[in-house]
């Protein structure tokens, strides 16, 4: 069936609809009016309701206005609007994880699954025309984190919009931002003597180039040419918990060349021809250079700040040395400023002080 905007609403709608499902207009002239159907209740949270007769079943049309639940109403009695079918949240979540298996990344696939088995418990054998979400968010408040409730909320919503089901306003619990651990650059230089010789500095220098956990588990010999560091390609845990290699890095921006900028880091990459080209750089698990690096910061008394956290650690270092917002990016293979800004960019403390003090000598000096 062919589709064309209302005349006075201008919401797409079936060609073939005498009455506009949104605002109740009639579209043909010429034609005979509906079949009746029964007055609306008004539900408590203002919505219009009522049940009508579709070949034999009873379903359930709702509306936000009463014009509106005569349009759905009179579309749905004269077989031109589809009528609701039950539709499990299970399944509906089910279906929108399967469509997209071979379009999105194995990471976010395994997200999905994990918030399909955990999240919403109580609601996966609901309809999700009658689920009360507030209720469910509220519910859910009370056992998870609001970063988490944000993450399952955002599937509900495309859940429902890949259903053609409006996603109704929820009121999400509020997410306080920690402040990550991250070095300074004093500390940076601290961390580079005790991590010298030691498991895990390969790995430590290698973030403190700005490479991401996924990017640098990648990187092979192969990849280590003319003095630079090609980032191409990241490898993630999949749904099956398996490692998995995928070309795309995580944006366009993050597939990058990177200078090697730390003489250290230089030394030990020196024989990079020697090796295989398929040899992977770091050999270990993800999690034992995380504890590596750790066990690094502890012994010389800085905060834990793990691989990621040495991420960090270079955006404030670009910060400290001058580097443009641009600069920065390019290397560190950020695709918006924001992201850099609100997670990566940290001021130390020395920098933040010498800055009051440029301003107490100005207002000292003063004429």
């Amino acid at each position: 069936m062919s589709n064309r905007k209302c005349k006075h609403c201008r919401c797409e709608i079936d060609s073939t609809f005498i009455f506009c499902p949104w605002c109740g207009e009639k579209q043909i002239k010429g034609k005979n009016d509906p079949v009746s159907v029964p007055k609306p209740t008004r539900l408590k949270s203002g919505e219009y309701s009522a049940q009508i007769m579709v070949a034999g079943e009873r379903v359930r049309v709702k509306a936000e206005s009463e014009k509106e639940y005569y349009a759905k109403a009179q579309a749905v009695k004269a077989g031109m609007l589809e009528a609701k079918r039950r539709l499990l949240l299970s399944d509906a979540v089910k279906a929108y994880i399967d469509k997209r298996r071979s379009v999105i990344s194995p990471s976010t696939i395994r997200g999905y699954e994990h918030i399909a088995q955990y999240r919403f418990k109580a609601y996966q054998d609901k309809d999700i025309h009658t689920i009360d979400w507030q209720a469910a968010v509220n519910a859910e408040a009370k056992l998870v984190s609001p970063k988490t409730i944000h993450s399952a909320w955002g599937l509900v919503a495309s859940v429902l919009r890949s259903n053609n089901l409006k996603v109704p306003y929820v009121t999400l619990p509020q997410i306080i931002q920690k402040d990550l651990p991250w070095l300074d650059y004093n500390q940076i230089q601290i961390f580079m003597e005790h991590a010298h010789g030691k498991p895990g500095e390969l790995a430590a220098l290698l973030a403190l180039h700005s490479l991401r956990q996924s990017e640098l588990l990648a990187l092979t010999y192969g990849k280590i040419r003319n003095g630079k560091i090609c980032v191409e390609g990241v490898i993630i845990t999949g749904p099956d918990n398996k490692p998995r290699f995928l070309e795309n890095n995580k944006t366009y921006s993050s597939r990058r060349a990177l200078p090697i900028m730390i003489p250290r880091l230089a030394e030990l990459l020196a024989d990079a021809d020697k090796h295989p080209e398929d040899e992977p750089l770091i050999k270990v698990a993800p999690n034992t250079s995380y504890r590596q690096i750790n066990k690094i910061c502890k012994e010389a008394g800085l905060p834990l700040v793990g691989m990621h956290g040495l991420r960090r650690s270079f955006a404030s270092l670009a910060y400290h040395l001058g580097w443009s917002e641009l600069e920065t990016m390019r290397i560190g293979g950020w695709a918006d400023f924001q992201t850099m800004r609100k997670i990566y960019t940290k001021l130390s403390e020395d920098d933040m002080n010498a800055s009051v003090k440029k301003m107490t000598d100005f207002f000292e000096n003063k004429p």
